[in-house]
């Protein structure tokens, strides 16, 4: 399927597809006879640009588009918009979805026509400084939006999280099929999660204990100079002990009397 970024351009540009044939039950986002597979998609070329360049065919469903074929799975729901982006470079592979299966075959058909338009004058596509000025400002956060999901995930997490410890309080001692009893680390007196004030006073501790820690016998004359010390002071032990023996010898009478 032979397409053009705009009217301007001279040369065009090849869109491979075909219809997108798989096991039934095996791609569920993407149902056999009304999914369109399409290859060689350029990076400019968006889900809006597919979509409107294939609604001449038939109401299109959905685009998805990806950086390599794989099978896809429908989504519970949305994705995050500050979290997970992944940015694909190149070009890329895009699945799109039409309501009923004939357009499929219509879009099929249009390889016979000539070069189709991404962008028009009334659907531009943006390029060049505009393009990253648009993508710069998609960038900046809303701290009030980014509140709201996160304090949504962390509502969800903890929903899982106290789903989890009723299913493990409720199976905690009950045998399994084959009579096993399933072992925690939950004892009589689970411990209790540390204050800041506690993970204070734990650094300080080490902190501490690494300021009294010297660096000893980091060089080899330092610790030549350590074995001789050490030597001397025994040798100095030794003749003290010698002195302290002779001395105890001379002062020892036999007396049997």
């Amino acid at each position: 399927l032979a397409v053009k970024f705009a009217e301007r351009q001279r040369s065009a540009h090849c869109l491979l597809v075909k219809e997108h044939q798989v096991r039934e039950g095996a791609d569920s986002a993407h149902p056999p006879r009304r999914t369109l597979f399409v290859l060689n998609v350029p990076p400019y070329c968006g889900p809006d640009s597919l979509s409107r360049l294939f609604s001449r065919c038939g109401h299109v469903q959905s685009v998805d588009i990806c950086d390599k074929p794989g099978p896809g799975e429908k989504k519970d729901k949305l994705t995050s918009r500050f979290f997970d982006h992944k940015t694909v470079k190149g070009f890329q592979v895009a699945y799109v979805v039409f309501r009923k299966p004939a357009a499929v075959q219509a879009a099929k058909a249009l390889s016979q026509e000539g070069p189709l338009l991404i962008s028009t004058e009334s659907h531009p596509v943006k390029t060049g400084i505009s393009k990253w000025i648009a993508s710069y400002e998609a960038s900046i956060v809303d701290p009030k939006e980014l509140k709201a999901e996160v304090d949504a995930y962390m509502q969800d997490y903890d929903k899982k999280m106290a789903e989890e410890e009723a299913k493990a309080a409720k199976e905690e001692g009950v045998p399994d099929e084959e009579g096993w009893v399933k072992v925690t680390r939950k004892g009589r007196k689970p411990g209790l999660p540390r204050t800041e004030a506690a993970n204070l006073r734990v650094l300080e501790k080490e902190k501490q204990k690494r300021a009294r820690k010297e660096l000893l016998n980091f060089y080899a004359w330092q610790h030549r100079e350590t074995k001789r010390e050490h030597i001397a002071q025994l040798r100095k032990k030794f003749e003290e002990d010698k002195q302290r023996i002779a001395l105890m010898r001379a002062q020892r009478k036999f007396r049997p009397y």
